[in-house]
């Protein structure tokens, strides 16, 4: 729905024009999506970087390392009127360019955005893969438990890590496990 107002020489103006603030992919330099978001907000724009937690094992120690990375490498969004602020966006520091196609920057459908941002925790980082909650029935995926069935019990504070009970033939056994050594069971 677009709204109309009246200007004072009698013509009508489509308020639209005023502030057409769309949601825009950004091009990033290399490892510089923080940067580009932290000077894009300064420019009082609003910005969704959503980034994910990666766990790595260190080839060392063996232990899991846990890495935050952006979601989309070398790309953030950003909501902003094309007309009015493209020349200052694609020169703020750590942008490399607005995405456009045939030269034309393309908006991003703010359902695509929103899409993201529910799937997004508190704590900024977007929810991959399975909801998992108490109660559901999962298997084991790889290692030495593989294909064994439980009941997942609870998360760990940390929410990488979850209890699930085993139940093998009369036995039941609390294990901890990485939330990615498990997929859900469906009947």
């Amino acid at each position: 729905m677009r709204l109309r107002a009246q200007v004072h020489q009698g013509s009508i103006m489509d308020i639209s024009k005023i502030n057409d603030s769309k949601w825009y992919a950004i091009r990033t330099h290399s490892n510089q999506e923080s940067r580009a978001d932290a000077n894009l907000k300064a420019w009082q724009l609003e910005t969704f970087l959503p980034k994910i937690r990666e766990q790595r094992r260190n080839p060392f120690s063996g232990a899991f390392v846990s890495l935050t990375k952006p979601l989309f490498p070398t790309y953030l969004f950003a909501r902003f009127d094309l007309q009015r602020l493209l020349h200052q966006v694609s020169f703020v520091r750590g942008v490399k360019n607005v995405v456009s196609f045939g030269g034309i920057p393309s908006p991003v459908d703010d359902e695509i955005i929103q899409f993201f941002q529910t799937r997004t925790n508190d704590d900024g980082f977007v929810r991959i893969g399975e909801d998992l909650k108490p109660g559901d029935k999962v298997m084991m995926k790889g290692g030495l438990l593989d294909s064994l069935v439980g009941v997942l019990e609870r998360e760990m504070h940390d929410s990488e890590r979850v209890i699930v009970l085993l139940q093998a033939i009369n036995y039941q056994g609390h294990v901890i496990v990485e939330r990615n050594s498990i997929k859900k069971v469906t009947c």
